[in-house]
């Protein structure tokens, strides 16, 4: 199980059984459930262009959350893993953990209602990361649960990715990134830095690392990035990845992505090297945060990528 925000190609996660917890984003004049369609996605990008300002994100109650377990998941599985986007950026994981409570005292005289038999167990992660990042943990869980690997074989998987999966963001358009991050107040785009970048057209890279989001870079235009993020990407798997996945994620048509420039030469190298890519629409809440068009990338490693 992960949130809306995870990274991945609706095709994989139909595939795998994970179960998505909607996000609902609202603004003046809209409300989106992020569902994880990409269908509905690329409409909700649409509306983001026509000039939305400032958007609202909430998360599933405690109850909710709950009921859904009760009503239909205790039934369905024994064992669920919830990977949640880093507690620092959303109450998810707060509200997951709380209603993990309330599951594990309920859940017998439900399963014994339908006939199923032994217990039913519940552990919620905070991934520490976001977007790509969380794709690639919950990936990476898919990946050993396909091998039958064991419960404690992916819990401590789960623990080394939540210290090592960075994701890094590029937006294409600095707008709706500063105008989201000043309704927080996320000082990690100033004044000073929008209106240089907005000049010279100088984009920040910024990293999700360890619970943290912060600008670790800058280049000079949209693919300029995208090349150096794709470069540091092979650099990675050169030197020896931690998890043998990568996750990027676009907030528009993803088919743009195969014609930046160095996307070949990754793929390439991935192929070669054993390492899965997973390409897939970046969600409702990214492009909220973001901006529409922006790219993002994430691997697991025990070198940090620099962009100085």
């Amino acid at each position: 199980m992960t949130d809306s925000c995870c990274d991945l190609p609706r095709s994989f996660i139909d595939r795998n059984g994970i179960v998505i917890l909607p996000i609902t984003i609202s603004s003046a004049s809209q409300q989106f459930i992020d569902n994880r369609n990409p269908g509905a996605t690329l409409e909700f990008y649409w509306r983001i262009k026509q000039g939305e300002t400032t958007f609202e994100s909430a998360p599933l109650s405690v109850e909710e959350i709950r009921s859904l377990f009760l009503e239909r998941l205790v039934v369905e599985y024994d064992y669920i893993f919830c990977l949640t986007v880093m507690a620092s950026r959303s109450r998810i994981h707060e509200y997951a953990t709380q209603a993990s409570f309330g599951i594990l005292n309920s859940y017998k005289p439900v399963r014994e209602a339908a006939g199923v038999g032994g217990p039913f167990s519940l552990r919620v992660f905070d991934t520490g990361t976001l977007f790509p990042g969380q794709g690639l943990i919950v990936a990476e869980v898919a990946r050993l649960v396909r091998e039958e690997r064991s419960t404690l074989e992916i819990i401590r998987h789960i623990e080394m990715l939540q210290r090592l999966t960075q994701a890094f963001l590029i937006p294409e358009n600095l707008d709706q990134l500063r105008r989201q991050a000043r309704s927080k107040g996320d000082k990690s785009v100033g004044l000073a830095s929008y209106l240089l970048g907005s000049a010279l057209d100088i984009k920040p890279i910024i990293r999700g690392f360890q619970g943290q989001t912060e600008p670790v870079g800058r280049v000079r235009g949209f693919e300029s990035g995208a090349e150096r993020l794709f470069a540091a990407a092979r650099q990675q798997i050169e030197a020896g990845l931690m998890a043998p996945t990568i996750c990027v994620s676009y907030g528009g048509e993803i088919d743009r992505i195969t014609a930046l420039p160095g996307w070949n030469a990754l793929v390439e190298l991935a192929r070669e090297r054993g390492v899965t890519i997973h390409v897939a629409e970046m969600s409702a809440t990214a492009a909220v945060n973001i901006g529409v068009d922006g790219l993002a990338l994430a691997f697991a490693s025990t070198r940090e990528a620099r962009f100085d």
